[in-house]
């Protein structure tokens, strides 16, 4: 049996607090992994479907369903629950909002303790990593990852004099020197913008190739002196300066119709993103290509899902897990809805390496974004990866707006996270 709630936006704080969690405060844990128990997830993600896919294998199970809102406002709402709100058995925490969660791990039961000691290397080890506290305990399953690539488009490409076959895009453009070498020439060629935009394609892709990030492994705060950092940043100012930047922020009015009418031939692509590019430029079928990031593999996205400490039905939310989060559950899941699994033994199964799409021609896409996950440097991220992120992300935002001169958009990136951490 599934209750779906649905929370409103505005009425987080109350409605979240008193109205979704029915289980949770200071009852008595249940044994009963039949038990009804509440489940809190982001909208927008099918939830309901993952449900009854749960439900089919357990027809007995009770699930209450609350899609509360984003992954912010999931996020948010949680943390209220856990300051002494009633909280869910169940929750599904985003990976940008779990290093807040991490800092206190006793706040979720550690998972290890209901699935074994060796649970974690049934998954990615940087997944599990991000989800594990200090004190070793395992407080989230990683649901799913966001493998990279690029899509390109091929009949541009093709017009250009370039080549068009994933394989040979990607060892053309093996480096990130090579790719704005490729964007040149094919600028060159049809006077057009080779890249949507350096904040998104090229910045997100490239700092997320480090082995260190924003924080060093133990914590300490290196944004300003990691040259890995500033390296990753100066490759999207060096594309800008190429002058193959349509500069046209992910997510703005102009970015779908841009990937309709050819306006850019690149845009970047996690595997979750996939599906936009399709309702974006349904038109276009058969034109686009996937293949493989410049660099070392890379990630955006994925999630892992928590049984806080407070649970009133732990024994019936870890049977959840149990079903749909193993790795042949995260392989079924894969292939109703094309989420990438975080499971290794998924990965690595027929079903997600021979994974195409009409759409995307012959690309292999399924071992394009098995590949780039397996390939993923790991790095520490701490509570304010996001907004350290944001505040670059925002400067070569702000140079491709003209506000901003490319010799001066490090520093304005640097003062930006200055201020947003105060």
């Amino acid at each position: 049996m599934i209750v779906s709630t649905t929370a409103a936006v505005g009425a987080l704080a109350l409605g979240l607090l008193s109205g979704c969690g029915s289980s949770g405060g200071s009852s008595a844990s249940s044994g009963d992994p039949n038990a009804e128990f509440t489940f809190w997830s982001f909208t927008g993600i099918g939830a309901a479907d993952s449900v009854d896919e749960y439900l089919a294998k357990n027809p007995d199970a009770q699930v209450k369903l609350s899609e509360v809102g984003s992954t912010t406002e999931t996020a948010t709402a949680l943390t209220a629950a856990l300051a002494g709100g009633d909280v869910p058995d169940l929750v599904m925490i985003q990976g940008d909002d779990l290093p807040k969660f991490v800092e206190n791990p006793s706040n979720f039961v550690d998972l290890r303790t209901l699935g074994g000691d060796d649970l974690a290397s049934e998954y990615l080890d940087w997944a599990v990593a991000a989800a594990t506290g200090t004190d070793g305990s395992v407080i989230g399953v990683p649901t799913d990852v966001g493998g990279l690539g690029l899509a390109y488009r091929a009949d541009l490409f093709e017009a250009a004099g370039l080549p068009t076959d994933p394989a040979e895009v990607a060892e053309m453009w093996s480096t990130w020197d090579d790719f704005i070498a490729m964007g040149e020439e094919y600028t060159a060629a049809t006077g057009k913008p080779f890249v949507d935009n350096v904040e998104t394609t090229v910045f997100f892709s490239t700092v997320n190739q480090v082995t260190e990030k924003y924080y060093s492994p133990d914590g300490e705060l290196v944004y300003d002196t990691n040259p890995q950092v500033e390296d990753a940043f100066d490759v999207a100012v060096k594309t800008y300066e190429a002058g193959i930047s349509a500069n046209i922020a992910a997510w703005s009015s102009g970015w779908d119709p841009g990937k309709a009418n050819g306006t850019f031939a690149v845009t970047i692509a996690p595997s979750w993103l996939l599906s936009g590019i399709k309702n974006a430029a349904p038109d276009t079928a058969g034109d686009w290509r996937v293949t493989a990031v410049p660099g070392v593999g890379g990630n955006w996205g994925g999630s892992v899902i928590a049984i806080p400490a407070r649970a009133a039905h732990p024994e019936a939310a870890w049977e959840y897990i149990k079903t749909l989060m193993s790795a042949d559950g995260q392989t079924e899941h894969f292939e109703r809805t094309g989420t990438l699994p975080a499971a290794k033994d998924s990965l690595t199964s027929d079903a997600v390496l021979s994974y195409t799409d009409d759409f995307y021609g012959d690309s292999p896409i399924g071992q394009v974004m098995s590949d780039s996950v397996l390939q993923f440097n790991s790095f520490y991220n701490g509570p304010d990866t996001s907004a350290i992120g944001a505040g670059l992300l925002n400067a070569l935002a702000d140079m491709q707006a003209g506000n901003v001169a490319p010799a001066e958009a490090w520093e304005t990136g640097l003062k930006n996270v200055n201020e947003a951490l105060g």
